[in-house]
């Protein structure tokens, strides 16, 4: 399976501060917000992926994330010159996936804990599995809608009057035929392909999977300014009170097996001395005491 992040758009929701960096590259507390979908991406065992943002930011993206070697996997990347929605990904992108399925996730949504991203990455086979997140203000996102025995069988973007509390967030996982379904669409009155729009194909010809997710999961979307100081905030005290990182690519390369236990210790001894490099050093550390063993 291929990877996407999605990282364009203007931002417009943040300014003035995407008037310096990209939504994506505002820092979430300690990282730059792209790390958190990049780890979950990494998590899942996703080793092939490509980074979308506008033509302004991608040199920036490719300034911190390079070719994605050092943590075992391979990123390119892709322009969107002008954002046309998020299904528009799939058409500028499609070079990338080939005849292979792909997961596209956004790059201002933030995950943690559950361990239901790899397990849905892992029994995927075919169609489109989406998830659900229960929330009290669905109007705001994509709402997915359930019968008595807890089938899908509706989906609305945005709707004034929604049917369920069930948004959903923004990891998708497609088969091949997303890019044909893409080609069919038209586009919404925002002027954009909705991923609702893909999503509904999918449930039409009854192929849609859905996942609720559990209430060990976290969402954040960290799409303004107040959202951005949440997520930090709650990542700042999540960290604090474990002793562990959340959005860690490096670790979560080194549990995946991406890295051998060699490759990571050199990878953490090229960092400068700063708190992210000794929370990895103790993660090595960690793992020769224990011996715990990679996914």
């Amino acid at each position: 399976m291929k990877g996407i992040v999605l990282a364009g758009g203007a931002g417009s929701r943040l300014y003035p501060l995407t008037q310096v960096a990209s939504k994506q590259l505002q820092p979430v507390y300690d990282k730059p917000m792209v790390y958190y979908p990049l780890t979950v991406l990494i998590a899942a065992g996703i080793r092939d992926i490509c980074l979308i943002s506008t033509p302004e930011d991608l040199p920036r993206f490719q300034q911190l994330l390079g070719d994605g070697s050092q943590w075992g996997v391979s990123i390119v990347y892709f322009e969107q010159a002008k954002a046309e929605g998020i299904a528009q990904a799939f058409l500028i992108a499609e070079s990338f996936i080939g005849k292979d399925p792909v997961a596209l996730i956004l790059g201002d949504n933030l995950f943690f804990g559950g361990d239901a991203f790899p397990r849905a990455f892992g029994e995927f086979e075919s169609g489109a599995t989406v998830f659900a997140y229960h929330v009290k203000d669905p109007e705001r996102y994509g709402v997915v809608e359930f019968d008595a025995d807890g089938k899908a069988v509706s989906l609305e973007e945005k709707p004034a009057k929604p049917r369920s509390n069930y948004a959903v967030p923004g990891v998708y996982l497609y088969d091949n035929e997303v890019i044909d379904i893409v080609r069919t669409l038209k586009p919404s009155e925002r002027g954009e392909l909705e991923i609702t729009d893909v999503n509904r194909e999918y449930l039409r010809r009854g192929t849609l999977h859905v996942t609720r997710l559990s209430r060990g999961t976290v969402w954040l979307d960290a799409g303004t300014s107040s959202s951005l100081h949440e997520a930090s905030s709650y990542v700042q005290t999540i960290e604090k009170r474990q002793g562990m990182k959340l959005g860690c690519p490096e670790e979560a390369a080194l549990y995946r097996g991406f890295l051998t236990h060699e490759q990571f210790e050199a990878l953490v001894a090229s960092m400068p001395k700063c708190e992210y490099r000794d929370y990895l050093a103790d993660v090595s550390t960690e793992v020769k005491r224990v011996g715990i063993k990679s996914a």
